[in-house]
């Protein structure tokens, strides 16, 4: 019997896709009908979360944040055996999944934080990223057991946290994205563009390819062989300013990010390449996330 707690988007699909693989699922939301909508595809719908995870061969959690987790676990514990494996696939904050690593090993419970890159389309097919980390002889033996729940399962090595912290640089990076293109958008507005004009530079400039070979320059600190500097780049940014000002259109991130390049103009860096922008965190952490 395999448990999933906590059947929103992202848990209900991961709930059809092991139903589908044939095994018996319970499972349980802090709002019965999410869960009874899953009875007909041969979920078991259970309300007392206890009973949910009694006996489980494994439990999934798929909550929204820390308080969630833990609120969850603190609940169902008198239903854990010794020794149940219990996944986390919510994101949440590092300090969270270091405690909760710690605090369930302790009483018995196998915890793994494997929080994921997926959408519940990716959650029911199985497919997409899912990040495992920490001690190496739980990360081999619940290798087997999440390989068929994902497209890709990623091993970032001992660190326990570290599943968490790729989490949340993956998911910063992605509301960037977000916050770039409703910068386009703006901008494309002040122009007197159409959001689907704008749309057509992507057919013809694709910067998503270059991401890794960018952010490889940003780490390697080469400001003294600009391609861009800052200097000018700045320039493109007041262009851009002053075209959304003439049509009295806000950007979201653009002035903010001005600012801190003015700050580094300020302190001797305009001809230095535009990646010294951020100078200020390429240096190594104490503890390499991948070790």
């Amino acid at each position: 019997m395999i448990t999933v707690l906590g059947t929103g988007l992202l848990g209900s699909g991961f709930a059809r896709a092991l139903c589908r693989k044939g095994g018996p699922v319970r499972v349980w939301n802090r709002s019965p009908e999410k869960a009874r909508a899953l009875a007909g595809l041969g979920a078991v719908p259970v309300a007392d979360l206890v009973e949910a995870v009694r006996c489980a061969e494994r439990t999934h959690i798929v909550l929204s944040d820390d308080a969630a987790v833990d609120a969850v676990l603190a609940a169902a514990a008198p239903g854990f055996a010794r020794g149940a494996l219990v996944f986390d696939h919510t994101t949440t904050s590092t300090a969270g999944a270091l405690r909760r690593t710690a605090y369930w090993r302790e009483r018995g419970v196998l915890y793994q934080h494997a929080p994921v890159f997926m959408g519940p389309q990716n959650a029911a097919e199985s497919t997409g990223i899912m990040l495992v980390s920490g001690e190496r002889g739980l990360v081999a033996r619940v290798t087997p057991l999440l390989t068929p729940m994902t497209g890709k399962l990623v091993d970032l090595g001992t660190r326990v946290d570290a599943a968490a912290a790729y989490k949340l640089l993956g998911n910063l990076f992605l509301l960037s994205l977000s916050a770039g293109f409703t910068d386009v958008l703006a901008l494309a507005k002040s122009m007197d563009l159409a959001p689907a004009e704008a749309a057509a530079l992507f057919g013809h400039f694709n910067p998503g390819a270059a991401v890794p070979a960018r952010f490889q320059r940003v780490i390697e600190a080469d400001y003294e062989h600009p391609t861009w500097e800052l200097a000018m780049a700045r320039k493109d940014a007041r262009l851009m300013q002053a075209e959304a000002d003439s049509a009295g259109i806000a950007l979201a991130t653009l002035p903010a990010f001005a600012a801190h390049m003015d700050r580094l103009i300020a302190e001797g860096h305009g001809h230095d390449d535009w990646t010294v922008v951020a100078k200020d965190f390429v240096g190594a952490p104490a503890e390499s996330l991948a070790t």
